[in-house]
């Protein structure tokens, strides 16, 4: 079964927001990492030279793509991702749920 992957394009920041979606979110795991190279890089990328390039992970076996590059494409109110805590399969869903919602940074709330 193939599984669509969302890739998401971070503004210098796609390792420090990984680390933190892993750290936070259960069943969470890196899966790969790729850096840019260190020589022969085009100019317009010399300021990456072995720095991530990409962070493969995955939340609740969803898998994702973390893409380091610049400013080029920012997030918008048109990205959503939904996690659900089901009180009907898990008891525990709202504990989780708060443990979870607690960690977030205030600024990045909606």
């Amino acid at each position: 079964m193939q599984k669509i992957v969302p890739c998401l394009w971070f503004d210098h920041a796609a390792e420090e927001a990984v680390t933190f979606y892993t750290s936070v979110f259960p069943d969470a795991r890196i899966v790969n990492l790729m850096r840019y190279p260190t020589e022969d890089l085009p100019d317009f990328q010399k300021d990456y030279a072995g720095q991530v390039l990409t962070v493969e992970f995955e939340l609740a076996g969803q898998p994702f793509t973390a893409i380091n590059a610049g400013s080029e494409f920012p997030f918008t109110p048109a990205i959503s991702f939904f996690v659900g805590f089901d009180t009907g399969k898990d008891p525990r869903a709202r504990e989780q749920l708060d443990a979870l919602w607690g960690h977030w940074p205030t600024a990045a709330r909606c």
